[in-house]
């Protein structure tokens, strides 16, 4: 497993990037991600919900492996189209005021119009607004201006923008000559793009797997039940690829995959963290073994939804996360060296 590998990766999480997928509206996302499987060969079918499954192939149908990662991200919903012709939205997942504020928006609306403008402060001039500093953010007193000529509500809804359209965020993706790749929401398309370069690895080798290794690209990950569903039979493992933690206290960095022990729902089992801590010593991957104290994985919803397997989770580490994130080539690289590891090949 080589850096191109991690290239290819990384190119692929650009173009899903320049994909607009909050929660509860991925499918154009998810048309792509299913076509471009299927163009390295792989079968890939849509779950009822709207994720895509895909079978790697392998032998052993009876211990499968299954994959995850979600093309969910944060982002908003016209919560309120307010008398001035401004928008207030609510926020889908953990998105914070204080993260996308004076950022550019998409206003999708279900006519098939889009519409651009900026989430601002209310009375967001610093030269009339005296109190701008002292202001706590909230969706409450923030809003959606839109770039159009409109004063009040009745010309915003002329546009056709109404309650319950979906705003969504630029992601402002930059890679940079030193490696690192910057964006909103490398959680979770980042690890998308990784599973892309592992299968593309699995193509170029030629290799059969030991074990049948399914992948399951899920939505409402964002909002705690991606992984609630569509496990085949035969699975008994699942492996969370998602974004590593990075910050006080732990020892992840962007250049480094991180293998998670510990995050707010609890412990992973403890044989298949050891098994990916193996498997990183084996591959010479640079690696932490963290504890996040504020997350929650795909992986856990499957859990929790009822299924009768052993859980794992790892991811390149993210720094920033929820907000403007940073990670580099090397932790995508040393994450595809995890799991070739773990698949034995």
């Amino acid at each position: 497993m080589n850096v191109s590998y991690a290239q290819y990766s990384a190119e692929k999480a650009a173009e899903l990037l320049a994909i607009d997928s909050p929660s509860g509206f991925t499918e154009k996302c998810a048309v792509w991600v299913k076509e471009e499987f299927e163009k390295m060969g792989f079968d890939a079918k849509f779950t009822t919900k709207g994720g895509i499954l895909v079978d790697f192939g392998g032998e052993d149908d009876n211990d499968a492996l299954m994959l995850q990662a979600h093309i969910d991200t944060l982002g908003g919903m016209v919560a309120e189209v307010k008398s001035n012709g401004r928008l207030r939205i609510a926020k889908l997942g953990g998105l914070r005021p204080e993260n996308v504020e004076a950022e550019n928006v998409k206003i999708y609306t279900r006519n098939g119009k889009v519409y651009e403008g900026t989430l601002q402060l209310c009375n967001a001039s610093a030269h009339v607004n005296l109190a701008y500093g002292d202001t706590k953010r909230s969706f409450d007193n923030t809003e959606v201006v839109i770039d159009e000529d409109v004063k009040t509500e009745d010309e915003a809804r002329v546009l056709g923008i109404e309650t319950g359209d979906f705003v969504c965020f630029d992601p402002k993706t930059r890679f940079t000559e030193s490696g690192y790749i910057k964006s909103r929401f490398l959680d979770d398309k980042l690890s998308v793009g990784i599973v892309y370069g592992l299968g593309k690895y699995i193509k170029d080798t030629g290799i059969t797997l030991k074990r049948r290794v399914y992948v399951h690209i899920t939505v409402y990950e964002e909002v705690g039940h991606g992984g609630s569903a569509s496990v085949p039979a035969g699975v008994t493992e699942i492996i969370s690829i998602d974004m590593g933690c990075v910050g006080d206290g732990l020892r992840c960095t962007e250049r480094m995959v991180s293998i998670c022990a510990k995050d707010t729902r609890g412990p992973y089992n403890y044989a298949v963290v050891g098994k990916l801590i193996d498997a990183a010593k084996k591959e010479g991957a640079s690696y932490a073994v963290d504890i996040y104290p504020n997350y929650g994985s795909d992986v856990e919803a499957t859990l929790s939804a009822g299924s009768d397997i052993r859980h794992g989770l790892i991811g390149p580490g993210v720094y920033a996360s929820h907000g403007y994130e940073r990670s580099h080539i090397d932790g995508v690289l040393s994450t595809l060296k995890v799991l070739k590891g773990y698949l034995e090949i």
